[in-house]
């Protein structure tokens, strides 16, 4: 039997749909591994296990009442430190923004809650997503780059802190980090994702993205 941490989106979805998952248990077992590697993988700049704890179990109280709200129902989401998460500190990985609380959610932070997913966290971005090498560590060898500067997403989805995760590109920053890191990155077509309420690199280039 595979420990919760290990099932992807779509099967913990499924799981949770079929009350054959509680979305507490599996936040449960994400924040414990999260907390046993985050020391030497430094994916996060912002994580609330009680927060987190908080919307599994809201998450868990909609199913008891009445079923899942959406296709991705208790499901934990990483989120780059790039996009708006209203009442959550958003960086853009910068000491200029390290107090700025946005007052909304980016639309596609919103779309994910409206599907039922849980916001687990913000995770560590090149500074705007553009410049210096993040404190983020390559889990199959620290000697080497896990690339950025979605770095944070692809090495929680790689290490299992949490089966999927928000990115950007401009340049190469999903691709190259999912490629890093051994896991998927979906760059979609240019504006198929909404980049509203997302730090912008070059508004003709930014693509948000997946791990």
């Amino acid at each position: 039997m595979p420990e919760l941490y290990e099932l992807t989106a779509a099967e913990a979805a499924a799981r949770i749909r079929a009350r054959d998952l509680s979305p507490v248990e599996l936040m449960e077992s994400l924040l414990d591994r999260a907390e046993r590697l985050e020391p030497r993988l430094n994916v996060w700049v912002t994580l609330d296990p009680d927060e987190a704890m908080g919307e599994a179990a809201k998450r868990e109280r909609q199913i008891e009442a009445g079923g899942p709200v959406g296709v991705l129902h208790g499901v934990p989401v990483g989120v780059k430190d790039i996009y708006y998460t209203k009442g959550v500190r958003t960086t853009a990985g910068s000491p200029i923004y390290a107090d700025f609380v946005p007052e909304y959610d980016a639309t596609s932070v919103a779309l994910l809650k409206s599907a039922g997913a849980v916001i687990m966290g913000k995770t560590v971005t090149t500074e705007f997503a553009c410049m210096d090498p993040p404190p983020t560590r390559n889990p199959w060898d620290p000697a080497h780059t896990p690339g950025g500067s979605s770095t944070g997403s692809a090495v929680g989805v790689a290490t299992r802190i949490f089966p999927v995760a928000l990115g950007s590109q401009t340049g190469g920053s999903v691709l190259r980090p999912a490629s890093y890191n051994g896991v998927v990155g979906l760059k979609p077509t240019f504006g198929r994702i909404s980049r509203h309420g997302v730090f912008s690199v070059a508004a003709s280039l930014d693509t948000m993205g997946t791990f």
